[in-house]
């Protein structure tokens, strides 16, 4: 696959997943209650996190929004290194970022539009810090490899 294939692909599959996370800010939260499949992996999860956090807490929202954001910021820089092969990883970093948070803020005003979902500074907030962590492990990913490369160039 040529060069120009893979930027295209890379962005492509960026808009898909901006298509499925607005996809999910579409449903309303009664899509999570009753008999569906939805509903069926929320009382898993509420289950599972109920005794940690509180039969209270909406842990669902909030891993849906961290890990919708994780998936999307690793996304985004790899898109991003792609499309400026030449900038440094900082500011790879700060475009996927800038890119993720216009997108959350874009995200949060959608459902303001959706019966039984409001907006919520905080859900930006998280899906910032998916977008982060997503950063900082692809950081990671990167100087393992670089280490072992290192290390099999010197063997």
């Amino acid at each position: 696959m040529s060069q120009r294939a893979h930027l295209i692909l890379s962005w492509v599959i960026v808009a898909l997943w901006a298509g499925a996370i607005f996809f999910m800010s579409a449903h309303t939260g009664s899509d999570f209650d009753g008999s569906g499949p939805l509903a069926a992996i929320k009382r898993w999860l509420v289950g599972l996190v109920a005794p940690i956090f509180g039969p209270d807490t909406d842990i669902v929202n909030v891993a849906a929004h961290f890990t919708e954001y994780l998936v999307f910021g690793g996304l985004l820089v790899l898109a991003a290194r792609r499309t400026w092969p030449a900038l440094g990883w900082g500011k790879l970093a700060l475009v996927a970022v800038a890119f993720a948070s216009l997108y959350a803020v874009t995200d949060e005003f959608h459902q303001s539009f959706v019966p039984g979902r409001t907006p919520a500074v905080r859900d930006v907030g998280i899906d910032l810090l998916g977008a982060l962590l997503a950063l900082g492990l692809l950081e990671l990913g990167l100087a393992l490899w670089r280490r072992r490369r290192r290390r099999a160039v010197n063997s």
